[in-house]
């Protein structure tokens, strides 16, 4: 014969483990994402710039648009000067 809390301690048991399954799944994830790389300390000097800004791809992003025609002559050159002005 069974008390009557025994269906209920088997719930509680299940609520419990779900909760300490979720808990090693962020731990994981975390231990992921910090040992993949993608801190912010990368050991690279800091020359002002935004992380992860390559003076060339602004002048590629720039040449791209333009190609495509989503600048005109005028604001590409513009923004080409100020591309070159930021890199001095």
């Amino acid at each position: 014969m069974m008390n009557g809390g025994g269906m209920g301690g088997m719930g509680l048991m299940w609520v419990f483990g779900l909760l300490v399954l979720a808990g090693v799944i962020v731990l994981v994830v975390v231990l992921v994402k910090t040992l993949s790389g993608r801190s912010s300390n990368t050991g690279a000097p800091d020359h002002g710039r935004a992380p992860g800004a390559d003076p060339g791809r602004g002048r590629e992003i720039l040449q791209e648009r333009y190609a495509r025609g989503e600048l005109s002559a005028e604001e590409y050159r513009e923004r080409l000067q100020t591309l070159e002005d930021d890199g001095r």
